[in-house]
């Protein structure tokens, strides 16, 4: 297993984990699926993208973007973390996190929001085993598959 920072040249392979899910599950809200313009914004962002690779084969990525806009913010980063199938289920996502986490902690930011669908409750359980705490539920948040999705805001301060 190696993890490291993406570059351009991996984000076919981050479209091919990541649009499924958009298409296929409410993980995400969103229903537009990954375009190369939107996956490059996303890599050039100001933030760690990294890559779970194993026999040079990208199988899950994290990455920690600001919260929202505004100096305000600028110490508080959301972050998503995605894994394919064949990843799923062997233990592959917390030495992603915690590699997430390694990048943040010489930077200026202090605290980290993961925002996950209420029904997500393998994701929840996951963010509190690494130090997340709940710190908030938005009832009806989300409109996906023709149903209101309640999202969990879990925070962890780095």
């Amino acid at each position: 297993m190696e993890i490291r920072p993406l570059a351009s040249p991996d984000l076919p392979a981050v479209a091919a984990v990541w649009n499924p899910i958009v298409r296929e599950t409410a993980i995400t809200f969103t229903s537009i699926e990954k375009t190369p313009e939107a996956l490059l914004a996303w890599l050039e962002a100001p933030g760690p993208c990294l890559g779970l690779f194993e026999g040079g084969r990208l199988l899950g990525f994290a990455s920690a973007h600001q919260f929202r806009p505004g100096p305000g913010y600028a110490r508080t980063f959301e972050h998503s973390i995605n894994l394919a199938p064949e990843a799923r289920g062997r233990g592959l996502a917390r030495p992603l996190m915690e590699a997430l986490f390694e990048a943040l902690r010489p930077t200026e930011v202090h605290s980290l929001i993961g925002a996950i669908t209420a029904s997500n409750a393998a994701s929840i359980a996951f963010h509190a085993r690494l130090g997340f705490a709940e710190v908030g539920r938005i009832p009806d948040a989300g409109w996906k598959f023709e149903t209101f999705h309640e999202l969990v805001l879990m925070q962890k301060i780095l």
